[in-house]
């Protein structure tokens, strides 16, 4: 069950179903072809970026001379924001300049795949924060593997969500979506409070002592 965690996690925060408005918004002049490429992309960005981040991440840290308690401590109150914004049902790594920037992407006839739809909508900080995070816990050659394993469950459920965009929508409707990225903000903020008093009690062990 421990080795699930990441998984659910990656997906409350990508959460796919979420970012579907912004999805359809930006493809809605694209042509079929055009849109299957964008799917194409974007499933396999996102799950390139959580496998690096899982094989790379803590040697960038340690590059930078952070503590990954410091890192977790701040990784933590990352997720917290995220799935506050997820309770006010927007999808965790979304800011307004974002959707802005994807539109005139659209109007420009440039692709959207990789930014804004990818990063940061789908894999942004909280997303790189969390595998970072989940990555110093493994200890085992195979559970790394699983980890970057993960990414490619990521991609797929992208892929497969995606490309069901239009189906999904007409079944959910605007208030379905909001209920499930409400419900995978409440799982994402349980855990980033365990994130959130792991680092702390890393940094401040004293937190950790019997009550006097």
């Amino acid at each position: 069950m421990e080795l699930l965690k990441p998984l659910v996690a990656l997906l409350a925060i990508v959460n796919p179903v979420g970012v579907l408005p912004f999805f359809l918004s930006f493809t809605q002049n694209f042509s079929r072809a055009q849109r299957q490429r964008t799917i194409r992309i974007s499933a396999f960005s996102a799950g390139v970026v959580i496998a690096v981040s899982a094989l790379a991440g803590l040697r960038i840290i340690e590059f930078f001379g952070i503590s990954l308690a410091s890192f977790q401590v701040g990784g933590g109150t990352l997720l917290l924001l995220s799935a506050i914004s997820m309770l006010n049902a927007q999808p965790a790594e979304t800011r307004p300049d974002d959707v802005t920037e994807g539109r005139e992407k659209v109007d420009a006839g440039a692709s959207i795949a990789v930014v804004p739809l990818t990063i940061p909508l789908l894999t942004g900080p909280a997303t790189i924060s969390t595998v970072v995070i989940y990555a110093e816990k493994t200890r085992q050659w195979w559970e790394l593997a699983v980890l970057v394993g993960y990414g490619l469950v990521i991609a797929l459920v992208t892929f497969v969500v995606f490309t069901a965009s239009g189906r999904i929508a007409r079944v959910l409707g605007r208030t379905g979506i909001n209920v499930m990225t409400r419900l995978m903000g409440l799982i994402l903020a349980a855990m980033a409070v365990e994130l959130l008093a792991d680092g702390l009690m890393k940094l401040f062990p004293v937190l950790g002592g019997p009550l006097p």
